[in-house]
């Protein structure tokens, strides 16, 4: 007999096994750049959880999502930095945050995106995602 942590729910899985499963089980042309993001964004702050959400790995931050991969079109993927569920009121519409760097494509003042197209991009765009990665999660 096996010890069951959830016992009443042998089915439910927790948030990272979610995600294992759910990458075990993806069929991506840069699925390896992609595992590589996400160890990236997990490796940003102790403080980043993850699960499935919008059918891709999405990562929370004190109990928020905040980030979620976007699967969608031929050859790339994106990441999504947004604030959650909850609407924020805001009495501004300049971004959330300061990107020096530009990599964020801003689709709203608190709504953005990189794409990656290979793994050149991946590794060209490390050092300025981790800094809006941390920059992201200090903004509510």
């Amino acid at each position: 007999m096996t010890a069951n942590k959830n016992s009443g729910d042998s089915k439910k899985l927790s948030g990272p096994e979610q995600v294992a499963e759910f990458m075990n089980k993806l069929d991506h042309p840069l699925k390896d750049k992609i595992e590589e993001v996400r160890n990236i964004i997990l490796s940003t702050d102790d403080n980043i959880t993850e699960h499935i959400k919008w059918n891709a790995p999405s990562f929370c931050y004190e109990g928020e999502d905040r980030i979620t991969f976007n699967f969608h079109g031929k050859g790339l993927f994106r990441l999504v930095f947004h604030c959650g569920a909850k609407v924020k009121d805001r009495n501004t519409n300049e971004p959330l945050i300061e990107d020096p760097s530009g990599i964020l494509e801003w689709k709203a003042a608190d709504r953005a995106i990189i794409k990656f197209t290979d793994k050149n991009d991946v590794k060209a765009k490390e050092e300025q995602l981790r800094e809006v990665i941390a920059k992201w999660l200090k903004v509510v």
